[in-house]
């Protein structure tokens, strides 16, 4: 490392390679954080203006009362530059930023002037949240409109921009400016990549550290592989379990290493279980429809299982989106051919998409219509730009904390499994992610009896008789809970409800080894969910034990453990996990 020149400003150099970093980001994968466009902007100051106007004495009194609290801080900052004690307390709404870990490390207190940063920020920021909370607009405008407020916020924090920023300016002079020169390095990386990193991905190997439970690839077509894994128990339910993985993320999110497998966690518990694999969508497949997905994907992987096991039927799970094309194909088929499922397992699923969360900002019939016209002679949808609508969803966990420390700290993040897969994506064919936002999420008509055809068959989820247990996750933003507990007013068999702690995946991969957070259980289904929730009861531990134990009350009898995968017909292809899972994007 080479020291600054005497007589020159050392700062400078640094500040120009930084600001040319911010712009680069800015360019090439800031715009990229969200699907709104310039003009959409410009539409929505526009809305806020009329509104405002609707209610100008209200703003005009948020206005007063935030102008007094930024002269309470000003005051005070003067104060701790005098060394005199400030003589006006700090508004309530700055001292959030004592506890806001963007601004924990010391230096953002050690300065009256960085200290006084933080905290009229956050001051601005809770002032603009509730401004415009209160506003009275049309109810989908509103959430838009807080969303996009949300998102710019969270991108003009103090902490995202070196001048404003102590821990990156201490680090700059430190280091001589290097942490800047592989901060810029590190975003040419990732522009290249067209994604931001979030864990040292060097420390992964899918097949070698991550997804590595022992089995083998016994079928495979242009949409998927059938991974069927050796058993580990010298006797196994009697009929095998299917699982459906979202064809949105790689399959491993469910097998990332053998503490936290829930692939190993059921083979452990004595079931036969075979996974399907989706390909990673390239040209050649850019015409895949939703029916091919339903007809040549979940309806061929459970027609396969139950052959290779031998058996009149099987045991299914599906997860997210993989919940959502099974549950699709077994409606499909319940009247004129039903498909041979004895229980449904459905993780964090959408079947009502009433309520979607704050996805739904993303999906107006002007998108979904551009979308169509895109893709109407086929295309291919990037995993990655997949990836980053919903890291934009938690913009302060997944995208800020990693521009700050990777590109103006010049740091690599820490190896970390979850992260890995996050950063996998899949691609998707565009005539199938066109027709599932019209049909499901614009126009929700899978919960509605005979509103799809798909395939030559009427769908009606009334159809589906199974036994099922629907699990939930409490904190989840893709597909919240109360959306996920309507699913128990749209199947005739009997279900069982579980709602677990936390969010979308650390809610599903709850380790039971591991004994983590809680669920809540056993009360009556019919009502409201938030009916259900007030007399339900909470359970320390994973909800892997209750699910275990429904499959097992669903399916007592054992018989012996195969000896061998595959059968006559379908032998061995490769080792688990495959080569479909390998391809990125």
């Amino acid at each position: 490392m080479n020291a600054p020149q005497s007589g020159s400003n050392p700062m400078e150099p640094l500040l120009d390679a930084i600001e040319k970093a911010n712009l680069a980001f800015t360019e090439q994968i800031g715009g990229r954080l969200t699907a709104f466009k310039p003009e959409e902007y410009q539409s929505f100051f526009s809305e806020l203006a009329q509104a405002v106007s609707r209610d100008l004495p209200h703003w005009q009194t948020l206005q007063s009362r935030y102008y007094e609290n930024q002269t309470a801080l000003w005051m005070n900052m003067l104060s701790r530059a005098a060394g005199q004690t400030p003589a006006v307390p700090a508004p309530e709404a700055a001292t959030t930023a004592l506890t806001d870990r963007r601004f924990s490390a010391p230096e953002w207190a050690q300065n009256p002037l960085y200290d006084y940063l933080r905290q009229s920020y956050m001051l601005t920021a809770d002032w603009v949240k509730e401004a415009v909370g209160s506003l009275n607009m049309d109810p989908t405008k509103q959430q838009r409109l807080d969303f996009f407020v949300r998102q710019y916020i969270d991108a003009m924090s103090p902490s995202n921009f070196p001048a404003t920023n102590p821990e990156v300016l201490k680090k700059a002079l430190e280091t001589g400016g290097e942490s800047l020169r592989v901060g810029l390095k590190n975003l040419l990386s990732d522009m290249e990549k067209g994604r931001i990193s979030m864990t040292d991905e060097s420390a992964f190997e899918v097949g070698k550290n991550i997804a590595i439970t022992s089995g083998a690839v016994v079928f495979e077509n242009d949409l998927f592989q059938l991974l069927q894994y050796h058993p580990t128990t010298p006797e196994v339910a009697s009929r095998p379990l299917l699982m459906v993985p979202p064809c949105i993320n790689k399959f491993y999110i469910m097998d990332l290493e053998p503490a936290n497998s829930l692939v190993k966690y059921a083979v452990d518990q004595g079931h036969t279980v075979f996974l399907m694999s989706w390909r990673n969508i390239d040209e050649p497949l850019q015409q895949v429809t939703w029916d091919d997905y339903v007809e040549q994907g979940i309806v061929t992987a459970i027609r396969t299982t139950q052959e290779i096991a031998g058996t009149e039927q099987i045991d299914a799970l599906g997860f997210c989106v993989g919940g959502a094309l099974l549950s699709c194909a077994m409606a499909a088929h319940a009247v004129d051919d039903p498909l041979p499922v004895a229980t449904l397992t459905l993780m964090t699923t959408l079947l009502d998409y009433t309520d979607v969360g704050e996805i739904g900002v993303y999906i107006d019939r002007a998108f979904v219509e551009k979308r169509e016209q895109k893709f109407a002679q086929g295309g291919v949808v990037p995993g990655k730009e997949l990836a980053m609508a919903f890291s934009s969803l938690r913009a302060n966990d997944l995208i800020w904390p990693y521009v700050v420390n990777n590109y103006l700290k010049g740091e690599t993040p820490p190896a970390f499994n979850l992260l890995y897969w996050n950063g996998d994506g899949t691609n998707l064919p565009g005539p199938m992610f066109a027709w599932y936002l019209r049909h499901l999420y614009l126009q929700n008509e899978l919960c509605k009896p005979n509103a799809l055809n798909v395939a030559g068959h009427l769908v009606n989820l009334g159809n589906i008789k199974t036994p099922a247990f629907v699990f939930a996750a409490r904190e989840d933003h893709i597909v919240p809970w109360k959306s996920a507990y309507e699913t128990t007013h749209l199947f005739s068999g009997p279900i069982e409800f579980v709602l677990g702690a936390s969010g979308h995946i650390a809610g599903s991969i709850n380790p039971a080894s591991k004994n983590k957070r809680n669920y809540w259980t056993g009360s009556q289904l019919g009502g409201s969910a938030e009916e259900w929730m007030s007399s339900a009861t909470s359970v320390p531990g994973s909800w892997w034990v209750r699910w275990s134990q429904w499959l097992e009350q669903q399916n007592p009898q054992r018989i012996p453990a195969p000896t061998q995968l595959g059968n006559a017909r379908y032998h061995p292809i490769e080792e688990a996990p495959g080569r479909y899972v390998k391809a990125r994007c």
